[in-house]
């Protein structure tokens, strides 16, 4: 239950998303929460200036309420050596460069405080119990009834100092498996003094932080907890725990309920692209039934029409966006300006997220690698504006041709297929990964906005476009930026548009070349590769050949693995679908919600081989290789490493193995053993400085949108400055 404020209804089409809400002492414009992520700026105090900027274009953006990435209250809760810590007042005034910075754009902002317990990655760590988690190197040690009090005290300080340094309330983190969530299980907590035992008594120490923070801070800052819904493990929490929980915490002194889902060791994903939208929404609706004060929905909800049905069927009084908040700070002002077409979405990669995170590196997003760049690329435009030419329309041709636009360059992108995307598009037909097609919906509508003619169907070469006249026939054009029909699921459609613009209208060179042409597969040495069961993966995942019900797929990287679950699975999975996949149940019928998977029979049957002798899917990213490992497990794929590759023939694939050599029986060998840089249009021009190459052309090796997009934007920002 919550308090709105009084106002007119917004005149859009998410009326509930953009209404005002009271959450304790703060008036919130709208409803969007951005939810905390820990950037790797937090740190140190001379990156405070760059988590001032990128916390100040979300405030600019719309957003109305922002939380930092998480500040241990003493060095035991640190998550890192030396890592970010509220604990001076030296400190807190530095914050105030942050707090001004969001308050300038009549947005409030709290500071999260986090303690690690057995989740930090250094020797000083305490929980509850003497334990190690499986996702950390060092074992905690049992937290002293001491221990426990300085702790209560180190949270109370930390929150009058977030008081100083100007912020308008804290958050507790008390979800995700860290110390509150570790005290209040089971699973991490059989102690038997009064901080362990009954439920009840695992809930003393969260309440007692709560209780002791209220008392020092008064009613005029907002107290924010961070509550595990679903802890996703064994000896988990009850759902009658979390809301015996969820009520004293709100007696004790809570504002406002944010919501997390799943500790960080548990086995089922929660953040990766595959789970379905807004998957949880259901439980936060049922504890904002049994609280009175605002609950917050969070996880895997990157839609304003997402995020509204959320809000309006009573599921929740505020949605938590985080990573969509990376892939676009506007995100609020496009919906309520009637732009929601042009939101670039967050397609919960975790590539340049919380990879980033993992690996101590500092967080940006694969979609947008402004995103923690604040003060070195937001665009500003051109000094003299240049006419370009973009050769691919995969997306780092895609993502230079916006951002050049955006500076005031005059550019056009010339694409030899009838499609924009690329590798993109081929991923976008992965299960699982459907959602990396919403990047392609939104270059394609950005593009028509910025007025960037796309030609489609068109093989244009650099040494042409110096020279407009010369460039190859109008197959395909698009006219006025617009780029081809748009398919019901935002992917660019392959058919033709309608209008057609020539090159030869054009009636002076361009100035420079941007030559984005991707890559092609690279095809092995193999006897027999020409056999006709021989199917390179582009040609499988496009839909130009299909695969029988047996089939080898030789190359186990990134492209292997996703080509494997291509073969396995269907997509569009519905929630009940995936629920039941990975043993997601109600957790009032298990503690933690943890039940048992049940697999469906795959659609193929499916060998995963490569010539490495490393396991398959080591390189995969950090939060989501094991969820592929997962998929590939439950599909029964049979895998093979250390392979030689002998021949292929009409009996199937021969190979030597541990020195043995066999034969897979298959009816399709598909292969997946990399790609090589396409410069076949290129012509003799590389060194000509008016050509820059990008993407896949420049560098093939292990495909990496990542690197691509920001190598794109980067460009982008240099180009005639």
């Amino acid at each position: 239950m919550s308090t709105t404020v009084p106002t007119s209804t917004p005149s859009s089409a998410y009326p509930t998303l953009l209404s005002p809400i009271q959450a304790g002492p703060l008036t919130l414009r709208n409803r969007v929460m951005m939810g905390s992520m820990h950037t790797g700026f937090e740190e140190r105090t001379r990156d405070l200036p760059k988590l001032a900027a990128y916390l100040a274009r979300r405030a600019e953006g719309g957003a109305a309420l922002l939380i930092t990435g998480g500040y241990a209250p003493n060095v035991e809760g640190w998550l890192l050596p030396g890592g970010s810590m509220m604990a001076s007042k030296r400190m807190a005034d530095n914050h105030r460069r942050v707090t001004d910075a969001v308050h300038s754009h009549g947005a409030h902002v709290v500071l999260q405080l986090l303690h690690s317990g057995r989740y930090g990655y250094h020797p000083f760590i305490r929980s509850a119990e003497t334990t190690q988690s499986p996702i950390t190197p060092f074992k905690a040690r049992r937290m002293s009834g001491f221990d426990v009090e300085r702790t209560i005290r180190a949270y109370v300080r930390s929150a009058k100092l977030a008081k100083r340094a100007g912020y308008d309330g804290i958050e507790i983190m008390g979800s995700e498996g860290y110390l509150l969530n570790q005290f209040l299980a089971r699973a991490t907590n059989r102690r038997t003094d009064e901080w362990g035992g009954s439920a009840r008594r695992r809930m003393s120490l969260p309440i007692e932080i709560v209780r002791r923070i209220r008392a020092e801070v008064g009613d005029d800052f907002m107290l924010q907890y961070r509550i595990s819904l679903q802890d996703l493990v064994a000896d988990g929490q009850t759902w009658d725990e979390t809301e015996e929980l969820a009520g004293r915490l709100v007696d004790a002194g809570v504002d406002l309920l944010n919501t997390g889902i799943g500790w960080h060791e548990a086995r089922v994903p929660t953040i990766v692209t595959s789970v379905p939208r807004a998957a949880f929404a259901e439980l936060s609706g049922r504890l904002k039934a049994a609280v009175d004060v605002p609950v917050c929905a969070s996880n895997r909800i990157n839609d304003p029409g997402v995020a509204e049905n959320i809000l309006a069927s009573g599921q929740a009084d505020m949605v938590s966006l985080a990573r969509q908040m990376l892939a676009d700070p506007d995100f609020v002002h496009k919906a309520r300006d009637g732009r929601a077409d042009e939101i670039n979405t967050c397609i919960a990669c975790n590539q340049a997220c919380l990879d980033h995170t993992f690996a101590n590196k500092k967080v940006s997003c694969l979609v947008n690698p402004v995103a923690g760049r604040e003060l070195e690329l937001t665009p500003r435009p051109a000094a003299t504006p240049q006419r370009v030419a973009v050769i691919g329309a995969g997306v780092a041709g895609l993502a230079f041709a916006e951002a050049a636009a955006v500076r005031g360059h005059h550019v056009e992108v010339f694409e030899a297929s009838d499609a924009i995307g690329g590798q993109f598009r081929l991923a976008a037909a992965i299960p699982g990964k459907e959602e990396y097609g919403q990047t392609l919906r939104y270059f394609s509508r950005r593009l028509e906005v910025l007025g960037v003619p796309v030609h489609l169907g068109r093989r244009a070469t650099a040494d042409q476009l110096y020279d407009a006249s010369a460039a190859t026939s109008p197959d395909r054009s698009s006219a006025d930026g617009a780029i081809a029909d748009r398919a019901d699921d935002g992917v660019t459609d392959a058919g033709p548009s309608v209008g057609a613009t020539a090159v030869d209208d054009v009636a002076e060179p361009f100035d420079h070349i941007v030559y984005s042409a991707g890559v092609v597969p690279r095809i092995p040495e193999i006897p027999g590769i020409d056999h006709d069961s021989v199917i390179p993966y582009d040609d499988l995942l496009s839909g130009r050949r299909t695969a029988g019900a047996r089939v080898a797929v030789i190359g186990a990287g990134g492209i292997g693995v996703d080509v494997a679950e291509y073969l396995t699975r269907e997509p569009n999975q519905s929630l009940a679908e995936w629920r039941k996949s990975w043993g997601v149940v109600d957790p009032a019928d298990a503690p933690g919600g943890l039940g048992t998977p049940q697999d469906e029979k795959p659609l193929r049957e499916v060998h995963l081989l490569q010539r490495k002798e490393s396991s398959i899917g080591k390189g995969l990213g950090k939060t989501t290789g094991w969820v592929h490992r997962a998929e590939l497990k439950k599909a029964g794929v049979h895998k093979y490493v250390g392979v030689s590759y002998d021949r292929i023939d009409d009996e199937g694939l021969h190979i030597t193995v541990d020195g043995e050599s066999k034969v897979i029986g298959v009816d399709n060998i598909i292969v997946c053993t990399g790609q090589e840089s396409d410069r076949s249009a290129l012509g003799a021009g590389i060194e000509d400085p008016r050509i820059h190459v990008i993407g896949g052309a420049d560098v093939a090796a292990e495909l990496d949108a990542k690197r691509a997009i920001r190598q794109a934007v980067e460009l982008a920002a240099e180009l005639s400055k």
